[in-house]
């Protein structure tokens, strides 16, 4: 994730990061993308059933029911989650709200010291719902939507989808609950990006995160339907100055770009022009960042309990769960199996990235972005990742802006 927010308009300083000396476990969830240890966000799809059917719904999600990890299977899963020290545990699906344990299991996670989100479609949360919810101490709930409503319904396969999931946001924000949108941009979205901030004045909704496009699930059909570069960078551009017209006129929103690091050099350089001296604190930022956590800050745990790097990598699995647990998997970088090799590699994607990746000046910031897009688009999983829409010039060695090389994370 890319604060814009935090970056871009100072909403966070070095200084804040450090008052808590960077551990995860004391950081608040709004910094852990520049915690030293990187113990893993887990984002757990508690289910595959969903009562929708969404065009770049990653995990192929629909109304069928599917094998998932049972009550107690979960519960197991949850204990070696806390003790291992992972900090949040991220409820998603499919559609989450339909898991009939979910509210037991969210309770659980919670009263094991973890902190609970969930990312939903919010079609289904109901008053009822929303105050028990809050009775868990949610930390937040994030919404998806794709635009305005003909758009959002569209998309979702099921009219009156929007009306259902801005009904969804209504009833959380009543409990208390913290609530923000999801947007994935795609060619048959992007010119409402500007509507999604027009929908979050109208709602009083303060967070949004703008998803790029990844190629996987049934979003790998749409790899013709990802904006061209130029294309990227307006919207990128878009959204800082959207966020920055909001922060100028007294708001605080929360905005974030995720899941195409190339931001990051992006607002930096912007920064370099506009404001020098927040440009080097947002250097330092970058350099804690690390960049995209592919296998190493984020997880996925699916319904069935295969654990993957992210939730994008359906397509290989590091082991499942109920054979081990999910802490031993995750440190396996023994380098002995085909999983462990990739594991330890995604620790530190840096030594094994190709082509314009591994000489660009900002490898330590970026990380070498989304490897399972490059896979995907070129069958190579240490290609450059074809969204990097920033250009040879830009991104060629710089004597007077160097990037420091960063330590391997340790493990454990």
């Amino acid at each position: 994730m890319i604060g814009i927010s935090k970056l871009y308009c100072g909403a966070v300083e070095p200084a804040d990061v450090l008052r808590y000396k960077r551990r995860s476990k004391e950081l608040p969830s709004g910094l852990l993308q520049f915690s030293k240890d990187k113990k893993p966000v887990v984002v757990w799809n508690c289910t595959k059933t969903c009562n929708l059917r969404c065009q770049h719904c990653y995990a192929g999600s629909d109304a069928h029911k599917y094998d998932q990890l049972s009550t107690d299977e979960a519960k197991a899963m949850i204990d070696d989650l806390a003790a291992f020290g992972a900090p949040v545990l991220l409820f998603s699906g499919g559609e989450p709200c339909v898991r009939e344990d979910l509210l037991e299991l969210m309770h659980y996670a919670k009263q094991a010291g973890m902190r609970v989100v969930i990312s939903t479609n919010g079609t289904l949360i109901t008053p009822e719902l929303a105050r028990q919810f809050a009775d868990v101490g949610l930390s937040y709930v994030g919404i998806s939507i794709d635009g305005k409503r003909e758009t959002h319904d569209a998309f979702r396969g099921v009219a009156g989808a929007f009306d259902r999931s801005m009904e969804g946001v209504a009833n959380a924000k009543a409990a208390g609950i913290k609530v923000g949108l999801r947007f994935t941009i795609n060619k048959l979205n992007y010119t409402e990006v500007d509507d999604v901030f027009d929908i979050m004045r109208e709602y009083e909704i303060q967070r949004a995160c703008f998803y790029h496009l990844v190629y996987t699930g049934r979003g790998s059909k749409m790899m013709d339907l990802d904006l061209t570069h130029e294309q990227t960078r307006a919207v990128v551009r878009l959204i800082m100055d959207r966020t920055k017209e909001w922060f100028d006129e007294g708001g605080t929103p929360e905005i974030l770009t995720v899941d195409n690091h190339a931001d990051a050099p992006y607002i930096y350089m912007e920064l370099q022009k506009e404001d020098p001296e927040r440009a080097a604190k947002v250097m330092q930022l970058l350099q804690w960042n690390q960049g995209n956590s592919t296998g190493n800050g984020i997880s996925c745990v699916s319904w069935d309990g295969e654990v993957y790097a992210d939730q994008f990598w359906r397509h290989f699995s590091f082991g499942n769960v109920k054979d081990r647990p999910f802490s031993q998997i995750w440190t396996d970088v023994s380098r002995t199996t085909e999983q462990s090799e990739l594991m330890y590699r995604l620790k530190d994607k840096r030594p094994f990235v190709k082509g314009r990746c591994r000489t660009c000046r900002f490898l330590d910031i970026c990380g070498g972005n989304f490897r399972v897009r490059a896979e995907a688009a070129t069958g190579d999983l240490w290609a450059p990742d074809p969204a990097c829409y920033l250009t040879d010039e830009e991104i060629a060695p710089h004597a007077d802006d160097p990037s420091p090389v960063l330590e391997r994370p340790v493990e454990g």
